[in-house]
């Protein structure tokens, strides 16, 4: 199960996010959900779609699955190396989403897209897209991927058959938490049908990026 550290929600309460950020016009699309919701499935329907989108690659200290390659899934990162990062304040968000497991936003990444003209777009945790909300207000549009049920949900996650049955359990228990969050994202888009789904992202999407 997810265990807190006091020592690591210090760490991020303390810590002060990197200011010296130059563009102030760039927007963000922050797409979250439990593990097996579809999100990272919606997310990639929608970047070939939208020419103005880029993927905000995110830091892990997990080991890469399967054909993942630094640099175009995740950085990848010991957790030491994570950490030092933490303290010398390179994240704008940070979480330890399992216990010893760290997942991030550098700010560097940001920077680096917002530089390149795009509309940045993640693929993150909850907590960490509720903290980019904070910060960015209305320059952030927060998506959270809904199932229809808890039930539904822990069928995806076997049928990936990528987990064990620990691992099924503590990414339950965690989304059950998680979904009780999803009313402080700007929409929630609940995807039964992957196809309505798709089309709902779309709209808002098309709606924001029009925005002034």
């Amino acid at each position: 199960m997810y265990v807190t550290i006091p020592q690591l929600h210090y760490l991020w309460e303390e810590q002060i996010p990197p200011q010296n950020m130059g563009n102030t016009t760039g927007k963000m699309v922050i797409f979250s959900a439990p593990s097996g919701a579809g999100k990272s499935t919606l997310v990639q329907y929608l970047i070939p779609r939208f020419p103005q989108l880029s993927f905000s690659i995110s830091a892990t200290s997990r080991a890469p699955r399967g054909e993942e390659k630094e640099g175009r899934e995740y950085y990848f990162l010991s957790s030491a190396e994570f950490l030092e990062k933490v303290k010398n304040n390179k994240f704008l968000e940070w979480e330890e989403v399992y216990k010893d497991t760290y997942y991030g936003t550098l700010a560097s990444e940001i920077e680096r897209l917002w530089d390149q003209g795009k509309t940045v777009i993640f693929d993150i945790d909850v907590e960490g897209s509720i903290h980019l909300k904070k910060r960015f207000k209305e320059r952030a549009l927060a998506v959270f991927i809904q199932v229809p049920s808890v039930e539904v949900l822990e069928q995806r996650l076997r049928n990936r058959k990528t987990d064990d049955e620990e691992k099924i359990a503590e990414r339950l228990a965690k989304s059950t938490l998680e979904m009780e969050r999803a009313v402080e994202f700007d929409t929630i888009i609940i995807n039964d049908d992957l196809k309505t789904a798709q089309l709902k992202a779309e709209e808002v999407l098309s709606t924001f990026l029009n925005k002034p």
